[in-house]
């Protein structure tokens, strides 16, 4: 049977279904304490005092730290893990991130003291009788407004509260030149507003200090725990690596919020060994709120200009990112290499320029939400497209077939060389497009929605072609665009002497099922049964190095260091085999689980090569004994998975509620392992985008209050809002990794957003309306229709 392309079902899911799923809050450690931190309740305000004096004397309470305590510890701050440079070459600006707040708070949720007790519930009562003493000052909360003259600074040292200003693409004066000399040109101002990750389960760590071999271990609910390790021993606590084991265990969902390190991983670790005991602090939601970091938040401007015959001329965007009050880790990445450079799209524009300004506001930080920089770069160009269409009076789905990209497989042709430094790596964009539309039925829709309207029905249907760039890398080019890490990925295959397997990876699931992908690859590469393969992952005693799983890169990156552990199992099984079979290893094929000499029966199983390897009674000569190899992989491009999403919706113009009746994905990730899982992956992407597009957003006040920080008021889909997603796909391998794959976990994400829009404004079509900001709600579409 072949394992590659096939619906396996999760070897993981049996323990998470029968509740045995093991998650850091689950961990209980002897004499085990419970932190709670003070928060401050303002997102601007100077600390007068902090007084423990109260909270010192209660029940339970083992020790309360304060931003004081750790300034006079000498601990830093939480570092940035990219750096981008202003336009004039000058360094970014790089403020400290403190694990606790001595002088100042920045955002609400802010920490200010940190207490320690024999119970949760004890620490939490304590913390409320720490007394703050703040005095209140102004705040800025939105990107565009905080770099206005007079605005309240988030940081002294960042004039006009900007970290960075940057630029990519053709020089500015050709750009403006096409768009002046274009036949029409279409503009649209608007905000990609900022939305919350939401993992079901909240961010949680446990900090241990063992005296007796002066070690660390720290369990956190991390999708990158060697990054984690690297961060906070290299540049917080100043702890040699080999001293600090990171553990994730099970994780709940990250959707990127997982990714970077918090102060609260380094507090516990750093107190556990100040206090002698371990530290467990877990988020409470209304804490995941304004701590976890949030997604999004552009400001932006964008005019893109037509020649008479519709080709795209031109490409001018000014976008504001707010960056939050603090540096997470990859947030300078976000805005710029993960959005700029994606502002080609699928299309063949010729004059492309993007200036951006990256703002500190008094907010919480925001930093790569699933799709990550691809979201907010698709939703620019396909609402630019859908509006244009509309103002040009030619077909959505005409404009996008005139404007694509021919198709090329990076093989006999080469990648085709973006306006904005990315050069992709295989694509055929009018096939997916073409097959959306089959999927939908578009010549009868149309008809259908024309005999609607003449009965006062509110139909629309929405397009979104998008393309993403994943597996990140390499790391020499990365690391010229700003990354202070390397974006390889490493994998141990380990054969043991009974042929069973075990892989050790680098990269690590919150929920993606790599315990059944990665199996299925080295099951089928090998050819032994599924159940023979173990995974191993997120323990950084067990795996030596890896860059976590993010960006859709587990397959691509991870996958590919996999294939090429088994590629040198496999060649020195070969040299092994050519000896028990008395011929050359050239002159052996592997097939089914054997190595055979061509041309005859004479075979040798894989677990007697694995036995042999193990008792080397009967061995070839300056052959090591053992079959267990380890490889990093660094990939020598992105890879680039693409798309088209449809959605149909209906507008009730007597209530403004919007009804996505239909909604159909076609992607495109190159090769499939195990299409289920795949399609799973679609599915949550899908749905995620379409609450950015109708429900989700946070509300700020004018004084940095988050005001919708719970579920009653931050609103996210649920079952009865959405339709059956109707998934398809075409299939266009990545041409440089072994696998051919492309990565899948954020395609829906990216591509959903934009078409559930641009259905809603072609609904409200006989209204003349041609944008609304999202959230499109109920309220603002009833708004629009009458006038208000």
């Amino acid at each position: 049977m072949t394992l590659i392309g096939t619906s396996v079902k999760r070897v993981e899911d049996k323990r998470f279904i029968t509740g045995k799923g093991r998650y850091t809050d689950d961990i209980v450690l002897p004499q085990m304490t419970f932190a709670y931190f003070v928060r401050s309740p303002y997102a601007h305000a100077n600390i007068k005092s902090v007084d423990i004096s109260s909270a010192s004397e209660m029940d339970g309470v083992v020790k309360i730290y304060t931003g004081k305590d750790i300034a006079e510890s000498g601990i830093n701050g939480v570092p940035c893990g990219w750096q981008v440079d202003f336009k004039n070459g000058d360094t970014m600006k790089e403020p400290p991130h403190p694990l606790l707040v001595a002088d100042k708070v920045r955002h609400a949720g802010d920490a200010v003291a940190v207490v320690i007790a024999e119970t949760y519930a004890q620490a939490k009562d304590a913390a409320e009788s720490v007394m703050v003493d703040y005095e209140v000052l102004p705040a800025v909360v939105n990107a565009k407004a905080a770099t206005q003259e007079g605005a309240p600074l988030v940081h002294e040292d960042a004039p006009n509260n900007l970290c960075f200003d940057w630029e990519l693409g053709n020089p500015k004066a050709e750009v403006d030149a096409a768009i002046e000399g274009s036949h029409h040109v279409t503009t649209l101002d608007f905000i990609n507003q900022r939305v919350i990750p939401n993992a079901i389960e909240p961010r949680s760590a446990i900090g241990h200090f063992e005296g007796h071999n002066d070690r660390y271990t720290l369990y956190t609910t991390s999708q990158n725990p060697h990054l984690t390790r690297l961060l906070m021993c290299a540049f917080v606590l100043g702890i040699p690596e080999h001293k600090v084991r990171v553990v994730s265990p099970d994780v709940g969902g990250g959707f990127g919020s997982k990714i970077f390190h918090y102060i609260e991983e380094a507090l516990v670790t750093w107190a556990s060994k100040q206090i002698g005991r371990p530290i467990k602090w877990t988020a409470e939601r209304s804490e995941s709120f304004v701590t976890d970091a949030h997604g999004r938040d552009h400001v932006t401007k964008a005019e893109m200009g037509f020649d008479k015959d519709g080709k795209i001329t031109a490409l001018r965007v000014k976008t504001y990112a707010n960056l939050g009050a603090y540096l997470s880790t990859f947030a300078p990445a976000v805005p710029t290499w993960l959005h700029g450079t994606l502002l080609q799209g699928l299309y063949t524009t010729p004059l492309i320029h993007i200036d951006l300004e990256a703002v500190f506001t008094h907010t919480t930080a925001v930093d790569a939400y699933r799709g990550a920089g691809r979201p907010e770069a698709t939703y620019l160009l396909e609402r630019l497209l859908d509006t244009a269409a509309l103002e040009m009076g030619t077909d959505p789905a005409e404009l996008r077939l005139k404007n694509f990209i021919q198709p090329f497989d990076g093989v006999t042709q080469e990648g085709y060389q973006t306006q904005v430094a990315l050069q992709y790596d295989s694509g055929n964009y009018h096939e997916v497009l073409h097959k959306a539309l089959k999927m939908v039925g578009y010549e009868d829709f149309r008809a259908e929605q024309k005999a609607a309207r003449e009965n006062g029905k509110l139909l629309g249907i929405g397009f979104s072609t998008y393309i993403e760039a994943c597996g990140i890398a390499p790391s020499a080019v990365v690391g010229s665009l700003g990354a202070r890490a390397g974006l390889y990925e490493s994998a141990q295959v380990r054969v043991q002497p009974t042929g069973k397997v075990s892989v050790f990876t680098g990269a690590h699931s919150h929920g993606q099922g790599h315990e059944t992908t990665f199996a299925q690859v080295v099951a089928d590469k090998f050819g032994i049964p599924l159940e023979d393969v173990e995974i191993v992952h997120g323990d950084s005693e067990s795996v030596a190095f890896g860059m976590g799983t993010y960006g859709s890169r587990s397959l691509a990156v991870g996958g590919s260091a996999i294939v090429k552990s088994i590629e040198k199992v496999l060649e020195k099984g070969a040299k092994i085999a050519a000896h028990k079979l008395e011929c050359s290893a050239e002159d052996l094929e592997y097939a089914g689980g054997k190595w055979t000499v061509k041309g005859t029966d004479k075979s040798i199983s894989f677990g007697d090569i694995s036995l042999t390897a193990y008792v080397p009674h009967d061995y070839p000569t300056g052959v090591e004994p053992g079959l267990d190899f380890s490889s990093f992989y660094d990939p020598t491009n992105f890879t680039y998975p693409f798309g088209a999403h449809i959605a149909i919706v209906e507008v009730d113009k007597d209530t403004g509620k919007v009804t996505l009746k239909r909604f159909i994905a076609v992607d495109d990730v190159g090769n499939v392992i195990n299409p289920m899982i795949v399609d799973g992956q679609i599915h949550g992407g899908v749905a995620q985008g379409i609450g950015q597009a109708l429900f989700e957003g946070t509300i700020y006040d004018e004084s940095g209050q988050l005001l919708n920080a719970s579920y009653m008021d931050y609103v996210m889909p649920r079952a009865d809002d959405l339709p059956n997603f109707e998934v398809d796909r075409t299939v266009t391998p990545c041409p440089h990794n072994p696998l051919g794959v492309k990565g899948a976990g954020e395609a829906g994400c990216i591509g959903a957003t934009p078409a559930v829009v641009n259905a809603v404004m072609d609904a409200l079509t006989p209204y003349g309306i041609h944008d609304i900001e999202m959230p499109v709600t109920s309220q603002k579409v009833w708004n629009v229709i009458n006038g208000n």
